[in-house]
C-alpha cells in the first residue's frame, strides 16, 4: 500500500486556504458574500478586510490547514500500515 505524503497535503491544504482567504477579502471589499466575510471574521481572529487583516487571515488560515491537514495525514499512514496487509 502506497503511503500518503502528509507533508504535501498540508503544504496543498495551505495554499488552497491562503488562496480562499484572498479571494474572500477582495471579494468582500467589492460588496460580494458579505454574510460570509462576516462568518469569517467570527471565525478567524486575524481576518477583516483591511490589507493587514487579509494578509493575517491568509496565513492563519495557512498554518490551522497545514497542521490539521498534516496530523490528518499522518494518522492516515499510522493507522494505514497497521492494518496487517
Amino acid at each position: 500500500m502506497k503511503k500518503l505524503n502528509a507533508l504535501a497535503l498540508g503544504y496543498a491544504g495551505a495554499i488552497l486556504s491562503a488562496l480562499g482567504m484572498l479571494i474572500l477579502g477582495v471579494l468582500g471589499n467589492l460588496g460580494i458574500y458579505t454574510k460570509a466575510v462576516e462568518n469569517m471574521q467570527e471565525w478567524h481572529v486575524l481576518f477583516s478586510l483591511s490589507i493587514g487583516g487579509i494578509i493575517g487571515g491568509m496565513i492563519e488560515a495557512a498554518v490551522l490547514s497545514f497542521v490539521i491537514l498534516w496530523a490528518f495525514g499522518w494518522l492516515y499512514n499510522a493507522l494505514a500500515t497497521n492494518t496487517g496487509e
